[in-house]
């Protein structure tokens, strides 16, 4: 007979999120450990990083990062990037060897300028629309080729192997950020590649998960209709998906769009007082494809701040944490303590119910 601690049941990956309320930097290297601390969490199929704040020279300039896998699939891409963008710099993302991070796709990021002419061209859309619509166009159509994210002020860095190696290999402790978000990935049902290892992003959002969605198949028909094409082999992918659809399509505050994708339960419904009853209600029916069902815990990062969220009946484990103005947010406490011993509080968020943690205004 084997022994207990023979026996490993995982509850899924490992997520982690850090912020200051104030805007002050973190250094890579205080990520780096809320995460590494999980490793058991992980099966060295995925692990990655995502950071706020780290191009402050580029502050005003869309960051493209981007992993080919040969060269000729770079020429591709930047031939498109050039038909609605300028190009004001480009470089390859610095890294170090590491033995366990192998078959490495080539990783380079563009700081770039939406023409005068592509705005004029695509007159009825945002600049953010624009750019959702090239990173569509270039993740669907130029093999070889993959946009990990495409917001201002920020970058994803990921790829296949435990986090803390995935850290080292892209020299995280170098950079510093106002949030951050890790991942380690124990993929269950997808596969393990580089462009589906976590975070996900665009835009300003960005995304980790530990979890499965089995409302995918209806999620992607939905935001299909919407212009989006999930094309990373991954359900998390959809997740990310339906907050910028919400939050900036729609423009619902984000206590209102975890309601839409993480809603009361109807016997919970039928027992609120009537006003609150027939919101929720109309939420339902409005956003019905858009609900995610499934056990589920995320963090999810923009420029002012992050939330997590859990599924309705807290399938997946989420920890909070508040020190004076940093704020944490993990799959475990043991991963906050290992940065921050004594928190102020420390506490399990409710089934459902997002924490959000917002910067303070200025």
């Amino acid at each position: 007979m084997r022994k207990l601690a023979d026996e490993r049941i995982p509850s899924g990956c490992s997520i982690a999120g850090i912020m200051d309320v104030k805007g002050a930097m973190i250094p890579g290297a205080e990520i780096l450990r809320l995460i590494e601390v999980m490793h058991d969490r992980s099966n060295g199929l995925g692990g990655g990083f995502a950071g706020y704040g780290i191009y402050p020279h580029h502050a005003d300039e869309y960051c493209f990062h981007l992993m080919y896998d040969f060269m000729e699939a770079k020429q591709h891409t930047e031939n498109a990037l050039k038909k609605c963008f300028e190009i004001v710099g480009e470089e390859e993302i610095l890294t170090t060897p590491v033995k366990e991070v192998v078959k490495r796709p080539i990783l380079w990021r563009y700081f770039l300028r939406i023409h005068p002419g592509t705005k004029e061209r695509y007159y009825e859309m945002s600049d953010e629309d624009i750019v959702m619509m090239v990173v569509m166009e270039i993740n669907e159509f130029i093999e070889g080729a993959f946009i990990v994210s495409s917001g201002k002020n920020m970058g994803v860095f990921k790829g296949v192997g435990y986090p803390e190696q995935i850290g080292r290999f892209y020299r995280i402790e170098e950079y510093s950020a106002c949030v951050w978000i890790a991942h380690g990935r124990f993929p269950t049902n997808t596969p393990g590649w580089w462009g589906g290892a976590h975070p996900f992003g665009l835009l300003e959002w960005s995304m980790v998960h530990n979890g499965e969605i089995s409302s995918y198949g209806t999620n992607k028909r939905y935001l299909e209709e919407f212009g989006y094409r999930l094309m990373l082999q991954t359900d998390s992918e959809a997740i990310l998906y339906l907050f910028d659809l919400l939050g900036r399509k729609h423009r619902l505050p984000l206590e209102i769009a975890c309601a839409a994708l993480a809603p009361p339960l109807w016997e919970r419904i039928e027992k609120m007082a009537p006003h609150d009853r027939e919101f929720y209600r109309a939420l339902r029916m409005v956003y019905g494809s858009a609900m995610i069902n499934g056990p589920s815990a995320l963090i999810l990062a923009h420029p002012r701040g992050m939330l997590g969220l859990t599924d309705r009946i807290k399938l997946r484990p989420l920890i909070a944490a508040v020190k004076d103005s940093r704020r944490f947010l993990a799959s475990e406490e043991c991963a906050i303590r290992a940065v921050c011993p004594v928190p102020d509080r420390v506490w399990a968020p409710a089934a459902g119910e997002p924490t959000i943690f917002s910067m303070e205004l200025r």
